[in-house]
């Protein structure tokens, strides 16, 4: 057995320890928050993320709550297995947390049925300032018509690598106009030299989500949803079949994880991935990434998606969203403090774009110009200039049932990593399921 599955096979075990973060009291089962007798103003939160994200994220609240004593937050800090699936049965009963981290993946699913709020008034009316954030940042929440969330920050698909695996490979860092071939050619030499698998692909792997395989679709001219969403918008099967096959080759030459190989490697977190420690090569990941880990590994560098000047392949995504939940009866407090996380100097020397480049950009330059900004953000900040140079139109919000669609996609392509289905079938497979949900839920 490999070593990586001899310490993945310990750290599982040692993986018995749950670590988590008690905040305020938190409890998931009442309604959103609400005024006291008293004046105190409970604010119910809940966002997803790793230890460093929960322990920051509290520090924010703590010190919101020392700026404005009127103001209790009860947090439910969690990790992203699972995330949705406990906010689906909080909606459905009406029990949602006032402010919800949200998903480009999901906003728009729980906009149309009616669980998110219409932040409009409070932008109209100024108690979210929203002055120094570019309008097509900020309407990237807008849901038929409806502010349904603001952008955390925004952020793009890179590559992150580590200079010191590739050096000692004998790897030439990748260029600017790298291709597929130059991804798969360094990550077979870097693991040829280690022995290690060196394509990762975030935690949940080449099929996790949709958005890997989106931008595979724009790179050749296409687009991956029909505007109305009930349907896929490229015709031609051959692109998913050529982005299937290039993962199942990959793995079957101990270049990149099987399923199995990386669902363990999800267990350990972020901050403990292979290309953290030194194991692998690269991943797929936002461009936050390599700040998010900035404490386990300095030296983590970005680069370009392979073929990313391709058909305006890339894009600037809103990280994710902070929402508020239609049930809540502090809508007012709520947008009070999104507001302060947004534009607060106090907020973000706390945040330190670890939830993407911030929107505002008064913030960025303040961020860009301390005096203890390390390298490390900055070059986050300069990765996203160098996008906004070469980058398409931002992709529609995901259609309702994409959580279905990500499912799908995940077992069709696994099935070809487990040589259950050529790539083609697959593929077939795939466009037939997807069609079938997709007009489900939004025809």
């Amino acid at each position: 057995m490999k070593k990586r599955m001899k310490k993945l096979a310990s750290l599982l075990l040692a993986g018995a320890m749950v670590v988590s973060l008690a905040a305020c009291g938190s409890s998931n089962d009442s309604d959103g928050g609400s005024d006291s007798s008293d004046g105190k103003v409970t604010i119910k939160i809940t966002w997803w993320g790793g230890d460093s994200r929960h322990t920051y994220t509290q520090e924010l609240l703590d010190a919101y709550m020392a700026e404005n004593p009127n103001v209790e937050f009860e947090a439910t800090p969690a990790g992203w297995e699972g995330y949705f699936d406990k906010l689906s049965t909080q909606a459905a009963s009406g029990s949602m947390p006032d402010i919800v981290q949200m998903d480009y993946l999901y906003i728009a699913t729980y906009a149309q049925n009616g669980s998110l709020a219409d932040l409009s008034e409070f932008i109209e009316d100024g108690t979210i300032d929203t002055t120094n954030v570019d309008d097509a940042t900020l309407n990237t929440g807008l849901i038929d018509d409806k502010m349904a969330g603001i952008p955390a920050g925004t952020n793009a698909l890179a590559v992150t690598y580590n200079p010191e695996v590739l050096e000692a490979a004998g790897v030439e860092a990748p260029t600017d106009d790298w291709t597929w071939d130059d991804y798969v050619a360094l990550n077979t030499a870097v693991s040829e030299a280690t022995g290690e698998e060196s394509a990762l692909t975030a935690t949940i792997g080449p099929f996790g989500d949709m958005n890997f395989f989106n931008y595979y679709v724009r790179q050749h001219g296409e687009t991956l949803f029909s505007e109305d969403g009930t349907s896929l918008a490229f015709e031609d099967d051959s692109i998913t079949a050529e982005y299937f096959q290039m993962w199942a080759d990959m793995a079957a030459a101990d270049v990149t994880p099987d399923p199995d190989e990386q669902s363990q490697i999800a267990t350990l977190g972020i901050e403990s991935l292979p290309v953290v420690t030194g194991e692998a090569g690269t991943t797929l990941e936002w461009n936050t990434y390599a700040n998010k880990v900035v404490a386990s590994n300095p030296n983590l560098k970005l680069a370009l998606m392979p073929g990313a000047n391709e058909n305006n392949a890339m894009w600037l995504k809103p990280a994710m969203f902070w929402s508020v939940s239609e049930t809540s009866e502090v809508k007012e407090e709520c947008a009070k403090f999104i507001d302060w996380m947004i534009n607060s100097e106090e907020a973000n020397d706390i945040i330190m774009a670890e939830r993407g480049v911030p929107i505002s950009s008064e913030i960025r330059d303040y961020l860009r110009n301390k005096e203890d900004v390390d390298q490390t953000m900055i070059d986050m900040f300069d990765y996203v200039d160098k996008v906004t140079e070469i980058a398409g139109e931002c992709p529609a919000a995901d259609p309702g049932g994409i959580s279905e669609i990500n499912k799908a996609f995940n077992d069709a392509g696994n099935s070809v990593m487990y040589g259950q289905a050529t790539a083609e079938e697959a593929a077939a497979s795939f466009r037939e399921q997807a069609n079938d949900i997709l007009e489900r839920n939004n025809g």
